[in-house]
């Protein structure tokens, strides 16, 4: 299922820089979440298994089963819309994961999205959203005025949001040392960019779901492009010195506007 990936010179010295011990990982078949032989596997290549969990009395009582799992003793590794690389600090040292859909993807955006991770574990930011909104996220649905998938949706944007306020400062530090990563981290945004216009209008026409709409705008936080309102409101100071205090505040303020 495994084998170690060879990394180019500038990923190689942002792991140093960043999270020296993590392993990364090249994976022969694609996942959403690992499979349970898979993680057989990742136990003879780590030293150890940490399984995250949560008590029951943090999670609403219709979420999705994947993420009561999560939530459970047994390991699970990846979520779905974790994208092409995933990561875990579930384990002893860390693992990336570069699934094998990644196969056609022009190489300098991989190597971002690898540095992206190993950035991400580095700062010691949230795996998972449920370690981000921890024992508040029953308080956060309670707020959501959407059915569970959409509001599982959408507190996995808020905590993207949370961790590109965090990262985004470091890529955009890479201009002169990582050059070729820098402007990987600035092609996606322009990609992003466009799909930002007009994305506020959608949302009050009703042609785009407000989770879609938020997986954007959290996404362009994490490449230094201010979102549109009312995302806007995310790309702030006050998000990141207060996480999950704002994001709950920030849900019921716009979400509930009778």
């Amino acid at each position: 299922m495994f084998s170690q990936r060879t990394l180019t010179e500038d990923v190689a010295a942002v792991r140093n820089e960043h999270t020296s011990d993590a392993l990364v990982l090249d994976c022969d078949r694609d996942f959403e979440t690992l499979p349970v032989p898979a993680r057989d596997d990742l136990a003879l290549v780590t030293d150890e298994l940490r399984p995250f969990s949560a008590p029951d009395e943090w999670l609403p009582d219709d979420i999705p089963e994947l993420l009561r799992r999560f939530a459970g003793p047994d390991l699970v590794v990846g979520m779905p819309g974790d994208g092409s690389v995933a990561w875990t600090k579930q384990t002893s040292p860390p693992v990336v994961f570069v699934k094998a859909r990644v196969a056609g993807s022009p190489e300098e955006f991989i190597d971002f999205l690898l540095a992206e991770a190993l950035v991400e574990v580095g700062l010691d930011l949230p795996e998972q959203f449920l370690e981000f909104f921890g024992e508040r996220y029953r308080e956060f649905a309670d707020v959501v005025p959407l059915d569970s998938g959409s509001t599982y949706q959408l507190a996995v944007a808020l905590t993207d949001a949370y961790s590109g306020l965090h990262t985004h400062e470091v890529f955009a530090d890479w201009e002169k040392s990582y050059s070729r990563l820098f402007e990987a981290w600035q092609d996606a945004g322009g990609r992003i960019e466009p799909r930002l216009e007009g994305i506020t209008r959608e949302i009050a026409t009703g042609r785009t779901d407000f989770p879609d709409a938020a997986e954007f705008a959290c996404n362009a936080i994490k490449h230094d492009i201010e979102p549109p309102p009312p995302f806007s409101a995310l790309d702030t100071e006050a998000y990141r010195h207060h996480g999950v205090d704002y994001a709950i505040k920030w849900a019921e303020k716009t979400l509930n506007t009778e």
